[in-house]
């Protein structure tokens, strides 16, 4: 199911209302959420929208916990299925986005950013999530996570969350801040023809032969609706390609193994970044979210004062673009990491950079957003 636009259209947005359009041309048909400062217009958003499609669903469960476990149970009933939260939300999520990693269940999860730890800063921006998106769930486990720095990413970057969730058949964590959540702006909903919309793939063999956990060669097994004749057995305990509980070392390994590997192997089409005046750049500036908004405008400033200064802009998080980076550690001979929090991306940026070029960081964490002016404060230092 997707909305269907015959036309492009122009509209005034906030960023999570560019959230809400993004996931409905994806083809979202359930939303199962809880509201949460900064995050609840995506949820009252989804609860306008959605049940006036096809055959969407809306329901506002008890809390975060009972949020994502429907949104589990609706995708394993064939659904593209989101939810929304932040901070505090985030936190109470974590069990049950490790069992979708583990069971391998699609669907899509928007982190509005706040202040923390804790209740912290319920209404100003933050980015202090980045490593709970990445690690939060305890156990080895593979994932992919991205970013949104305006209102029209917002719109386009949920569109390709649900893509890879569908196509690698894994949960996908969607951070933006505060403040892009409640930036609005005009922005383009492209047409439902002009915008490419992935389901997940559906087995071809008989009932009898399907494994809900078999190898395959892009590692990702088909998905059958649960209901549809397919037996499906589903567990958080490691488990065979039948999804039966083992201990077998040899089974662990495979199964471990393949649930890294089916994204790893299509590490540059997960990779979203962009340069912007990076190609004869001394100092590239790395940043995401609404930081990447500043570090723009910056090293646009910087380039009228005769500073060679470029920016790498980080729409995937994680896998990190480590090529991405790379390439620009090659050429330059700084790196200038500004986020809001206390280094997350930076300590990325440095694992990488093994010593090849000086990295600096720009760190804020109270409550209020990097300015233009800061970034290019660094920049002027040399």
């Amino acid at each position: 199911m997707t909305t269907s636009y015959s036309e492009s259209r122009e509209i005034f947005a906030l960023g999570a209302e560019a959230v809400v359009e993004g996931a409905l041309l994806a083809g979202c048909s359930y939303y199962g959420g809880y509201p949460i400062t900064p995050s609840s217009e995506i949820m009252e958003g989804m609860a306008a929208r959605l049940p006036h499609t096809d055959d969407g669903v809306f329901m506002q469960m008890e809390d975060e916990i009972a949020s994502i476990g429907s949104v589990i149970g609706a995708s394993l009933a064939g659904r593209k299925a989101m939810t929304a939260t932040s901070g505090p939300g985030f936190s109470l999520m974590q069990e049950l986005i490790g069992f979708g990693c583990m069971a391998e269940v699609p669907f899509v999860l928007v982190n509005v950013m706040r202040g923390g730890p804790s209740t912290g800063l319920p209404t100003s921006p933050a980015q202090g999530d980045v490593q709970q998106a990445r690690w939060g769930t305890h156990g080895d486990h593979s994932i992919i996570v991205l970013s949104a720095s305006d209102v029209q990413e917002c719109l386009h970057m949920t569109l390709k969350a649900f893509n890879f969730a569908e196509r690698y058949r894994i949960p996908v964590i969607l951070l933006i801040d505060e403040v892009t959540a409640h930036t609005r702006e005009k922005i383009t909903v492209p047409a439902t023809t002009d915008v490419e919309v992935i389901s997940r793939l559906q087995p071809s063999m008989p009932p009898e032969w399907y494994k809900p956990f078999e190898e395959t060669v892009r590692g990702v097994p088909p998905m059958p609706p649960v209901g549809s004749g397919y037996r499906f057995h589903v567990t958080g305990l490691m488990h065979d390609d039948k999804g039966f509980p083992t201990s077998k070392p040899d089974e662990v390994v495979q199964a471990l193994e393949r649930q890294f590997r089916k994204v790893d192997q299509f590490f540059f089409d997960i990779q979203v970044t962009e340069e912007v005046l990076c190609e004869d750049a001394d100092t590239v500036v790395v940043a995401y979210g609404s930081v990447a908004r500043s570090a723009h405008l910056a090293v646009t400033q910087a380039r009228e004062e005769g500073i060679r200064a470029g920016l790498l802009k980080l729409g995937t998080l994680f896998p990190f673009p480590r090529s991405a980076t790379e390439h620009q550690m090659r050429t330059c001979k700084r790196i200038i990491v500004p986020e809001m929090n206390m280094g997350q991306i930076s300590r990325e940026v440095k694992r990488v950079n093994n010593g090849r070029v000086d990295v600096a960081t720009i760190n804020r964490i109270d409550g209020s957003i990097i300015t233009p002016a800061q970034i290019l404060d660094k920049l002027r230092k040399g």
